[in-house]
């Protein structure tokens, strides 16, 4: 499989997953034309489109492509429904599509009704998990994007995490107000710093990775909660990520 990267807008991504035969999959295409020329350049032919979600940057494009290939399939949630999906998909849907298996996972937070999907070894996560953060919360709670952080980290290490936006530098340099002293972060931000300043694209990102340099995946972590305020163990860890979401939105 091929996985590719198409800027948007400022810091987004929209993500291609092709087989070897040029037909491949779309994901939260905010906008069409990027997606148009990517297609025509490398000669692929769309077998469905996902969506993760409702929010403008990432079903912009739908209308338009489809009205390139009129009987494309648009998988996304309920609250897609009216922004271009024609197939509705729930929690623990299976979805086969071009000879592979995506699995729908329901992880609100961002918005209620937002979703990811996965295909080993690829996470389409749109704005709920990004590399070394986590989405801002639209509609849902904290409690809510805990849980569905429980969710994803409880795929494998090598998971590839092909979140929707560039934020992992702004996501490190929050991390280091916190734990100034993290080693691993202060070493993934170098490197990071490094790779951006090329041009060079920090995502996708690993899960193995993440458990090591996103807080919001570490609210289990003593030393990060004696960081933040707490001086003895919360008895409901959504509370820790609920004062780390707190300070990144005042960041």
């Amino acid at each position: 499989m091929n996985l590719i990267s198409i800027p948007a807008f400022q810091d987004n991504y929209i993500w291609l997953l092709a087989n070897q035969q040029g037909r491949c999959v779309i994901v939260d295409p905010g906008e069409a034309g990027p997606v148009l020329a990517a297609l025509s350049q490398r000669q692929l032919t769309p077998d469905a489109i996902l969506l993760t979600h409702h929010h403008h940057d990432h079903v912009g494009g739908v209308a338009e492509i489809v009205a390139q290939y009129p009987d494309l399939p648009v998988y996304g949630p309920q609250e897609t429904a009216n922004k271009g999906a024609n197939r509705l998909v729930q929690d623990g849907d299976i979805l086969e599509i071009g000879g592979r298996s995506y699995t729908t996972i329901a992880v609100p937070g961002h918005t209620l009704g937002h979703v990811a999907f996965y295909s080993a070894p690829y996470l389409f996560c749109g704005d709920t998990l990004f590399s070394a953060g986590c989405g801002r919360l639209f509609e849902g709670t904290a409690e809510q994007m805990y849980h569905s952080f429980q969710r994803l980290a409880q795929l494998p290490d090598e998971t590839l995490i092909c979140c929707a936006h560039e934020y992992t530098l702004s996501n490190l340099k929050f991390a280091r107000t916190i734990l100034p002293q993290d080693r691993q972060i202060e070493t993934y931000q170098q490197q990071i710093e490094q790779s951006r300043a090329k041009g060079v694209p920090s995502l996708p990102t690993t899960l193995q990775l993440e458990r090591k340099i996103n807080l919001f995946l570490r609210c289990h972590d003593t030393d990060l909660q004696k960081e933040i305020g707490f001086n003895s163990p919360p008895s409901q860890l959504h509370s820790v990520f609920s004062e780390l979401r707190l300070r990144k939105d005042a960041f």
